[in-house]
């Protein structure tokens, strides 16, 4: 088994408070409708707490899917981590893709969202630079798509 980790970090002018919000609770029905590939979030197994499995459908030329198991949340210190443990498109040399994010809150009222990619490979086969790419754009965009729509509804909480 092989184990690659990559972290990053991106600034957010939205308090940690309601970026989480938007992304752990609201997610599931928000996502969909800032991100036009991501078809649907649906519950499959569990209630939204650790043990979770959802499943996500998106439009990637054609319909696929992943499945993620929510690892821990953690409401008051803004931490959610998940793993991604199956898709009609997952590498056969994946076990599984952990995505651990931590939201700070920075001095002037925005968050520092941290995240830990760990790719669990099977055997010593290392993850491409292309899937470790691929994941943090995918990473970025997310948050981009979420912060953006928080940006342009002021209301929303």
């Amino acid at each position: 088994m092989g184990v690659f980790t990559a972290s990053e970090e991106n600034i957010s002018t939205i308090a940690p408070a309601r970026l989480f919000k938007a992304l752990v609770f609201d997610g599931d029905n928000l996502i969909p409708k800032v991100i036009e590939a991501i078809q649907s979030v649906e519950i499959i197994e569990g209630n939204g707490g650790p043990g979770t499995i959802k499943k996500l459908t998106h439009l990637e030329g054609e319909l696929h899917y992943v499945k993620h198991k929510v690892e821990a949340v953690d409401n008051e210190n803004f931490v959610y981590n998940y793993s991604l443990i199956e898709g009609d498109k997952f590498p056969d040399t994946l076990e599984k893709v952990s995505v651990d994010t931590k939201l700070e809150a920075t001095a002037n009222g925005g968050s520092v969202i941290k995240v830990t990619v760990t790719f669990v490979t099977k055997g010593d086969v290392k993850p491409t630079e292309e899937e470790m790419k691929m994941g943090k754009q995918k990473g970025e965009g997310l948050f981009k798509a979420v912060e953006g729509y928080l940006l342009a509804n002021p209301d929303y909480n």
